[in-house]
């Protein structure tokens, strides 16, 4: 391990290539919550975060949790009365996943308050590596920030990994007690807001040629699956005139909804298809897919899938087939609050020495301008909305590749995120300080 001090980019660079070693594969990086790979992980989290001046306690639903008070001590996690600014992301990881993708935001968080630990501050300070973001493991994403912003739902208990095995009995074996989960819930009155960095997702900033930029809203989502049902016959005894291929209903839709979604500010995927019998001499007598839908604002993303479900029923009956609908997920479009935004541009701007301001939804921008961006992909920050205001910062990874082992980003860049995400706090503390 090379002896890079904390607080500098190159220490935040190796502690993110150390969280590859913990991985349910050999092959790539995989990371599930509720895994040996997750309490691995904590701990070696937990290590740094002491390191950094922090207390750390691990919450009732798997999150790892390190505060300072504003004094600068160390203190236990969630400590009443003493307001606390949370900086942090997420640790978990989608299958065959990159290394940056959450963890380069807690490993920033913790590098942000070994440089704060000796700095007065008119709050506490707290750092968060969620336990769950994902949803890779039991198809819920956000479990972590959902429980610490007591939005626990007890539906998710029977959720049921790929093994058969339960959310509910996952908390058991990994030593979590699940009629508990509701101490994991912060008061809002105990929070002064959440700031997370985290890399781009995107290729605007790169297309900007700029290493930052802040957030101005998380994107709103629904997801859904669509199923077709026609008729499974015999390829080579049923003529055209007699079919009703649910595959080909399918593929029609499609490309529909690529087409109208192109026609709007909304991102739309089908990212699966499943086709029953799926035998090469027959007729598809289903067909199933899944949709993703993303937009900047709730009424632009809903108003797409009301042309997307007006097209697939005009599609199933042309074709002769059934359309059954059903919608897995919703989480409304979360805005930044403006004084976060503008603890993170101003932090940007020290950073970076830029003067000037730009808010683009994807076009690029000059040089010397700080960008405020929207986020497609979601955060946890969507959740911890519901307790605290949230303020995000994007770095800069090269192409926009995320959710693949080919996530990058530059260490100059990390140098500047991290003299940023440091500058925006002491902006949030000026701003606290002078409403006094």
């Amino acid at each position: 391990m090379n002896g890079a001090g904390i607080g500098t980019a190159e220490w935040v660079m190796e502690r993110c290539d150390d969280l590859t070693r913990h991985s349910s594969r050999a092959d790539a990086l995989e990371r599930v919550y509720l895994s040996p790979e997750h309490s691995a992980a904590n701990m070696a989290v937990r290590a740094w975060m002491l390191d950094a001046g922090l207390d750390t306690e691990t919450d009732a639903a798997g999150n790892l949790w390190g505060r300072r008070a504003a004094d600068g001590t160390p203190q236990r996690p969630g400590t009443p009365g003493e307001p606390a600014l949370v900086l942090g992301s997420h640790l978990d990881t989608v299958p065959d996943a990159g290394r940056y993708d959450g963890m380069l935001g807690v490993v920033l968080a913790i590098a942000v308050a070994h440089r704060l630990r000796d700095v007065p501050l008119p709050f506490a300070l707290e750092v968060v590596g969620f336990s769950d973001e994902e949803g890779t493991r039991f198809g819920k994403a956000l479990l972590g920030s959902c429980a610490a912003s007591g939005q626990w739902d007890s539906a998710w208990w029977d959720q049921a990994d790929a093994d058969g095995v339960t959310l509910r009995e996952a908390f058991l074996q990994f030593g979590l007690a699940p009629d508990r989960v509701g101490d994991a819930a912060r008061d809002p009155a105990d929070l002064v807001g959440y700031l997370e960095a985290h890399i781009e997702q995107g290729p605007v900033l790169e297309s900007a040629n700029l290493p930052l930029g802040y957030v101005t809203s998380i994107a709103g989502a629904r997801r859904f699956v669509v199923t077709f049902t026609g008729e499974a016959r015999h390829a080579g005894g049923t003529p055209f005139s007699r079919r009703r291929d649910a595959l080909v209903a399918a593929a029609h839709l499609v490309t529909r909804i690529e087409e109208l979604a192109r026609a709007t500010d909304c991102l739309a995927t089908v990212g699966d298809i499943r086709v029953e019998p799926g035998a090469v001499n027959v007729i598809p007598g289903l067909a199933e897919l899944t949709l993703d839908l993303r937009g900047r604002t709730d009424d632009g993303r809903d108003a797409l899938w009301e042309q997307i479900s007006a097209a697939g029923h005009d599609i199933a009956q042309e074709r002769g087939v059934k359309l059954e609908v059903v919608e897995t997920h919703r989480a409304p479009s979360t805005a930044c609050a403006e004084r976060m935004q503008a603890a993170v541009a101003a932090g940007i701007r020290e950073a970076t020495g830029t003067t000037s301001a730009t808010s683009a939804a994807g076009a690029a921008a000059p040089s010397n301008s700080v960008l405020g961006l929207w986020s497609p992909a979601g955060h946890d920050g969507m959740a911890m909305d519901a307790v605290t205001d949230v303020g995000m910062l994007f770095l800069r990874c090269r192409d926009g590749i995320s959710h693949h082992p080919d996530e990058h980003v530059e260490a100059d860049d990390v140098g500047v995120a991290l003299d940023a995400f440091t500058e925006a706090v002491l902006a949030l503390a000026r701003e606290q300080e002078e409403a006094r």
